[in-house]
């Protein structure tokens, strides 16, 4: 009996380890592959002058539609950093002195930042992962191919680039959006006059701050259309397959938002 229960669990551990490698081997070729996507669809920026039509048109579908959806989640956003944030100062002198201050900050770092994009991840990788999966599984992209015309160049390149130009764009609207919910709410609920509010905000606030929120903003739009375009090429099986790729690309583009977001605090706040 002895000798049956260890030839179990060798038998166990040889599937453990066989699975676990087998992740860590997809894990890397994945983002093997990823980067040599990316190498390409760089390679073709040069190309951007003549592919303008495409560029302006993903960048109208990344940012012009995403306003609607920014306004609301930053408004709100706001709005909540600013109940929280007087809630943390009771007790203290004088909140209207640092209640414009730590919103600002807590909105410029990382809320403004981390919350439009993983709601633009749900939108933007997803909709890139359908739609570029979708001609891959009904050979459209083939097809692209036998005329001759590339697919990363023709697909891949413009959303790279209007995620790279929008993304930034998007966020320091949000923001504006957010902090201004957030001072309007420190006015309504906690008497905070707007012009301290404003004073608070430009006493603290310093320019790292901005810096760290504009590159997490360019790391996160980048991040979120290559990880689309890479899902999409990589879609296969009919109807199904387009709907899991929806939502890996969604998954993986929280995931390394929420890295990216990490690798980007510790270089510029520490």
């Amino acid at each position: 009996m002895s000798s049956l229960k260890k030839l179990v669990v060798a038998v166990a551990g040889f599937f453990l380890i066989d699975k676990i490698g087998s992740r860590v081997l997809f894990f890397f070729s994945g983002m093997g592959e990823s980067m040599i996507l990316l190498y390409n669809s760089l390679k073709n920026l040069k190309y951007v002058h003549r592919d303008r039509a495409l560029v302006l048109e993903q960048m109208v579908i990344v940012g012009v539609n995403s306003i609607p959806l920014v306004i609301v989640t930053a408004t709100f956003a706001g709005m909540v950093s600013a109940v929280q944030a007087g809630y943390q100062l009771q007790g203290f002198a004088s909140p209207q002195m640092f209640l414009g201050s730590a919103t600002s900050r807590a909105i410029t770092i990382e809320l403004g930042p981390v919350l439009t994009g993983l709601v633009l991840s749900g939108r933007f990788a997803a909709s890139i992962a359908a739609e570029i999966g979708t001609m891959k599984v009904t050979e459209q992209i083939d097809a692209l191919e036998t005329m001759a015309i590339d697919p990363v160049r023709y697909l891949a390149t413009p959303r790279l680039l209007a995620g790279l130009v929008m993304m930034p764009v998007l966020i320091v609207f949000a923001d504006f959006i957010a902090i201004s919910g957030s001072m309007f709410i420190g006015y309504l609920s906690m008497d905070v006059d707007p012009q301290a509010f404003l004073s608070s905000v430009q006493r603290f606030m310093e320019l790292r701050d901005v810096m760290s929120g504009l590159a997490k903003a360019v790391l996160f739009g980048a991040s979120t259309a290559l990880i689309g375009c890479y899902v999409g090429f990589a879609t296969e099986g009919g109807a199904e397959g387009v709907g899991l790729a929806t939502i890996r690309a969604f998954v993986l583009s929280a995931a390394a938002i929420l890295v990216n977001d990490y690798i980007v605090a510790t270089v510029f706040l520490t």
